[in-house]
């Protein structure tokens, strides 16, 4: 039985490159030859320890571009030699949300590299109906797609207008994205961070106005770009307790909230200022219909986002490429590893 390199999490703080059989595509299913896979934050947290929807051993990886090898006939168009990208969220198809169509917020969701084992492998086999056409892009830029989801699905879901004030509270790889998303919808869009070099990436990207708070009181420059208004629209894409207590004071009145950052911690706080501010908070989760309108924007033009890439490793130092990611400086935005 042939043989393949697969990136395995024994366990907390143990990676490893081991070999397993290829995998046979079932009926329904494809065969794909990964090319590249991005690393998730739920990866990281999976290997060290802090995911806790993860059990061991686990193949990571959710964000990825791939070949196809072997499929059957289908009504999608997909062919072998056809390079592609997939929805990584497999939900039940049965639960209530299911029933009205909130696929990506399954009660019973499994999301790859997390409940179910991922794209950090030579080859996987994937159902075709979750397979999406890269309309010819990079398999570089397919693999961004994925994570570029995540923020365009929250940005929709908040109904983020043109000419709203739009501030992003974090300025990682799906705060970025959500800033790219603002802007195509018309937004002026701030976005804040602790790290200068994010945000001179961010103002390369498009960002109206940036915000270090290392620097800077993040609520007074609010008001001073608003006129003391506040924003419109606040995006959290940190998770910590403070980062959503700013997006709650930097909204003006009858403002909207919008909650991306994955919080591991509990946060207490008045819960009357949402009253007081008539606030609409929206939580985000996954992605639901946006591969196919995010491959298209892309393909055509509409958007670049490989600058999003800051760092690339070949499979053999996959361990180096995760342990970068664990001691980020602030440098580090999306890492990806090259599989072919």
């Amino acid at each position: 039985m042939k043989q393949m390199n697969v990136v395995e999490i024994k366990e907390s703080g143990k990676i490893e490159l081991v070999k397993m059989p290829i995998p046979k595509p079932q009926a329904g299913e494809a065969l794909l030859k990964i090319k590249y896979c991005g690393i998730c934050g739920s990866d990281i947290a999976t290997y060290t320890g802090n995911q806790p929807f993860a059990t061991y051993p686990r193949i990571p990886g959710h964000e990825f571009s791939a070949e196809i090898v072997e499929i059957e006939e289908n009504t999608l168009g997909l062919k072998p030699g056809m390079i592609v990208t997939a929805n990584p969220y497999f939900n039940c198809g049965k639960c209530y949300s299911c029933e009205r169509g909130k696929v990506n917020c399954c009660e019973s969701n499994e999301t790859m590299g997390v409940q179910r084992d991922g794209s950090f492998a030579e080859y996987i086999t994937m159902p075709i109906d979750r397979i999406r056409d890269g309309k010819g892009l990079s398999p570089k830029t397919l693999a961004l797609i994925e994570p570029f989801s995540i923020s365009y699905h929250a940005v929709n879901r908040g109904n983020v207008q043109k000419g709203d004030n739009v501030l992003v509270i974090g300025a990682g790889a799906i705060g970025m994205f959500a800033m790219i998303s603002a802007k195509l919808r018309g937004a002026n869009v701030y976005i804040s961070d602790v790290f200068d070099g994010r945000l001179k990436k961010a103002k390369r990207l498009g960002a109206d106005g940036v915000i270090n708070v290392s620097e800077e009181n993040l609520e007074e420059k609010v008001k001073e770009i608003t006129g003391g208004n506040g924003m419109d629209v606040c995006i959290e894409a940190v998770g910590r307790p403070e980062t959503f207590l700013n997006s709650i004071d930097c909204a003006a009145f009858g403002a909207k909230v919008i909650l991306i950052g994955n919080g591991k911690k509990e946060t207490t706080f008045n819960h009357s200022i949402l009253l007081k501010k008539e606030l609409d908070v929206y939580g985000s989760r996954n992605s639901c219909n946006e591969f196919r309108p995010l491959i298209d924007l892309v393909a055509n033009g509409k958007v670049e986002i490989d600058e999003i890439i800051t760092d690339e490793f070949e499979l053999e130092k996959v361990t180096e490429a995760f342990e970068t990611l664990i001691n980020n400086d602030g440098s580090k935005l999306k890492v990806i590893v090259k599989f072919d």
